[in-house]
């Protein structure tokens, strides 16, 4: 599959506004691979108190913002999705390295490490411009709503 516009992803995650932080899926290759984008604006609810007068991106946002690319990629596999969920269990390897800030876009590719029953280990890494801003490695379990 190439990509998917953002009513393709409102198809598999419960995320709404204010908390659906990816705009666009890119490319994607079934149970391997996915790269979005999230589009940053001043817009963005945070940015009222993530800081006044200097407006940062905060960094448990861009996570979460990889976890979702990553739960498309791995929900897109399930049958019945209407009655799936994609829960998160772990965090390795975080690192923030650079500051996101309104006007940016950050392209996340997420890849598969292990899939192991309902349970799929990923690494993420989330770009501006070419520069690495995040990455960290996640696991997830997908469950039974």
């Amino acid at each position: 599959m190439s990509g998917m516009d953002i009513n393709d992803v409102l198809e598999y995650l419960p995320h709404r506004y204010p908390f659906l932080l990816i705009d666009r899926v890119v490319s994607f290759e079934a149970g391997k691979t996915i790269t979005a984008l999230k589009n940053v604006t001043i817009n963005e609810p945070f940015f009222v108190g993530h800081f006044p007068g200097r407006p940062v991106m905060p960094g448990v946002l861009i996570i979460e913002a990889m976890a979702q690319v990553g739960g498309v990629l791995v929900l897109e596999q399930m049958e019945n999705l209407d009655e799936k969920v994609i829960y998160f269990m772990s965090l390795d390897n975080v690192k923030w390295r650079r500051p996101v800030v309104p006007g940016d876009q950050i392209r996340f590719e997420v890849e598969v490490l292990q899939i192991r029953g309902a349970t799929c280990r990923m690494k993420g890494v989330g770009r501006v411009d070419g520069n690495v801003v995040a990455e960290a490695e996640m696991m997830a379990r997908v469950v039974d709503r």
